[in-house]
């Protein structure tokens, strides 16, 4: 069957500058690896995507409705369906002394945020620092080598994706998830108690269920806190 809007897939991609061939991302470990974009923390698997959520760039979204599951397909994205063309307008020159008040030692290369917007440093030298605030990608053909590694069908694995997508360090096998008609009752295990942002992540996990799988109106989690076992006495001898 084709896919729709609405699907739940997972998608493999490695995605490239076509100007330069230059990878940029991909859900890949061995190649991130390789092209030197590892991070420590970051987790390399195929990556949940609902079709027609926005949850990637418009044009591949748009590509996935005609890919077949397991059949690698190549998506070329102009600038102006990307990040846009470049905007000299958004190159300043700023004095240096102004990101060293602020305890930034800049180089060229680095990404600062200066007066609250993100910009790369493109050169520095005579007490001022080019700024360039275009996004990386500005004025970029993009190209993605993308897979559909799975079609998720089945709705209790559909909230377990959508768990993971929010909470990603924690074991997915551990969480425990019930439907029973319209409630949804999710057992969180003792190891994301405190993850940081956990309250955030559960609100999110709960907006995202609530949209995508409209039929559940009700959304219930569940944190158990044991005691832990009381240690047994030791046996007294008895006396003869």
């Amino acid at each position: 069957m084709p896919l729709i809007k609405g699907d739940f897939i997972l998608l493999n991609y490695t995605a490239k500058i076509k100007e330069t061939g230059e990878i940029f991302d991909t859900t890949f470990e061995e190649i991130a690896k390789k092209e030197e974009l590892y991070k420590e923390g970051e987790i390399y698997e195929p990556k949940l995507i609902v079709i027609g959520e926005g949850w990637v760039l418009k044009p591949l979204d748009e590509s996935l409705l005609s890919m077949k599951l397991g059949k690698s397909q190549i998506v070329e994205i102009s600038p102006e369906k990307a990040f846009g063309q470049r905007d000299p307008e958004k190159v300043k020159r700023v004095p240096l002394k102004h990101l060293i008040s602020k305890g930034k030692n800049p180089v060229i290369g680095m990404r600062v945020e200066y007066n609250e917007k993100m910009a790369i440093v493109r050169s520095i030298g005579a007490g001022r620092v080019l700024l360039d605030f275009n996004p990386p990608l500005a004025g970029k053909t993009l190209i993605y080598d993308a897979v559909i590694a799975e079609k998720i069908n089945a709705k209790k694995q559909k909230v377990g994706a959508l768990v993971h997508r929010r909470i990603p360090l924690a074991d997915q096998t551990k969480f425990i998830i019930t439907l029973k008609e319209n409630t949804l009752t999710i057992n969180m295990p003792e190891d994301t108690f405190y993850i940081e942002g956990i309250q955030i992540a559960k609100r999110g996990i709960a907006m995202d269920t609530q949209r995508l799988l409209s039929e559940i109106s009700e959304i219930n989690f569940v944190e158990t806190f044991k005691s832990p076992p009381t240690p047994s006495k030791p046996k007294t001898k008895s006396a003869t």
